[in-house]
């Protein structure tokens, strides 16, 4: 009698396709707000005008120097390096020679993926092209529509990557620690932006709320490849019989 092989979790039933919830509301949340800035013809809304007023009387010189290094973690060259390590972090091999390839690959899916995410952010912005708040204003430089706001999607991405490699490569007590800097970093990023005057507060919304898309979308991509993964074992054990 031919042994029975083990059954692989997520491999059996329905697809477990609890991505797709989250992805639904944030859509649909990032849809009104888009429709709403399209209807406003890019002016910021009410509650934009009060919390940046708000700021520029709130900004002594230390906590914009604060803000200022924050920001540029959450783009460019940073960004994409945090991304490539998260990429890394994924890759397990115990030979050394694997290890070496495995990791360049990850380092390289982890730059893709944040790819990834750029390009429609890039699109849904210069079809949007909403003005940033007047330049004066500013106390950093800054390029570029305001909606959604780059170095918000791009550091809420590298940290949903980030913590896919923490998850998978860190054991112990640092692992809770470890699984919510990223969170708490992103964040950060996303609050400069409005702090250092260069975005109205839903331009980093919609940036939080594009990378939710994005993040969910992926996990449901890695759900199916793994089902399917899964589900070709058996198929291909019977090929030889």
């Amino acid at each position: 009698m031919p042994p029975v092989p083990a059954a692989v979790p997520g491999a059996a039933g329905k697809p477990r396709w609890w991505p797709a919830l989250p992805v639904l509301v944030c859509s649909m949340l990032l849809a009104a707000l888009v429709t709403a800035a399209c209807a406003a013809h890019g002016a910021p809304f009410g509650a934009d005008e009060v919390l940046h007023r708000w700021v520029l009387e709130h900004r002594p010189r230390w906590a914009v120097g604060s803000a200022a290094a924050v920001t540029v973690t959450g783009s460019g060259v940073p960004a994409y390096v945090l991304a490539a390590l998260a990429g890394v972090m994924t890759v397990r091999t115990r030979r050394w020679r694997g290890a070496l390839a495995g990791a360049l690959a990850g380092a390289l899916a982890g730059a893709l993926a944040l790819v990834s995410v750029q390009l429609p952010r890039i699109a849904l912005a210069s079809w949007l092209a909403r003005p940033r708040p007047p330049a004066d204003e500013w106390a950093w430089s800054a390029d570029g529509y305001a909606m959604p706001s780059g170095h918000t999607t791009t550091s809420a991405a590298v940290a949903v990557l980030l913590t896919a490699g923490v998850h998978r490569a860190v054991r112990g007590r640092a692992r809770r620690v470890l699984l919510v800097m990223p969170a708490l970093w992103a964040a950060a990023v996303g609050v400069s932006r409005v702090y250092l005057g260069m975005h109205w507060p839903t331009d980093v919304l919609a940036g939080w709320l594009l990378t939710a898309i994005w993040a969910g979308l992926l996990g449901m991509f890695l759900i199916l490849h793994r089902r399917r993964k899964a589900g070709a074992v058996p198929s291909n054990e019977g090929e030889g019989t």
